[in-house]
């Protein structure tokens, strides 16, 4: 539950989901490629990279399905708080055991829903070289698919209008993969199986970030 003691608004998620395809598809060029691959029904883990702020809304305007994210609490202000919270974002404090988020978060998963993380933990390069154990928490404990997506495309140029976003009308690559399971089908869920799970995740986001700029030519930021 969240600390208005109502669970994320999967509603509200679909109303995010509406905002996020006007603001994206109006202020710039997404180019879309295996959003198929995103399960139509059931439990899913949205695992993306993370290297630009625009990066969550960015999948929120583009994913299949309405995505729950697990964003930092310190987004939370003023205004944003409610706007947040009404289209069904979980607020998570990333620097200690949030079980408020936890629970969220598998509360989503339980009802079928779509759950969005940041595995990277907070934005960096967006390569996916460190993760944390969160994602496969998650995973293990939920049995949803994990599916991989990587954002490119955000962090190339800057617009000369406003130099914290990308040029406006440019063009964004947002590339999801094959679904999987993080677990080894055991359902165990001690710390050498989350560590494994964790392992076997990186390989396979890792290797998608690989393939997704191949297919669109997007070469890694120096």
């Amino acid at each position: 539950m969240t600390e208005s003691g109502k669970a994320p608004s999967p509603a509200g998620a679909a109303v995010g989901r509406r905002i996020g395809i006007g603001l994206m598809y109006g202020l710039w060029r997404p180019r879309v490629l295996g959003a198929w691959r995103v399960p139509s029904a059931g439990p899913v883990i949205l695992a993306v990279n993370h290297s630009h702020g625009i990066d969550g809304p960015m999948l929120m305007g583009t994913a299949p399905r309405p995505v729950h994210f697990l964003i930092k609490k310190e987004a939370f202000v003023g205004p944003l708080d409610p706007f947040l919270r009404g289209i069904g974002q979980l607020k998570v404090d990333r620097d200690a055991t949030d079980r408020k988020a936890i629970t969220d978060a598998l509360g989503v998963l339980e009802r079928g829903g779509v759950l969005g993380i940041f595995p990277e933990g907070t934005r960096g390069e967006g390569d996916f070289a460190s993760l944390r154990s969160g994602l496969a928490y998650f995973a293990v404990r939920s049995g949803a698919q994990v599916v991989p997506v990587a954002v490119l495309g955000s962090t190339d140029r800057t617009s000369r209008l406003t130099p914290a976003v990308p040029p406006l009308r440019g063009r964004v690559d947002v590339v999801f993969g094959d679904g999987f399971q993080a677990g080894d089908g055991s359902g165990r869920r001690t710390r050498k199986a989350l560590d494994e799970a964790t392992v076997r995740i990186q390989e396979r986001l890792t290797a998608h970030l690989a393939q997704a700029r191949r297919l669109t030519g997007r070469r890694p930021t120096l």
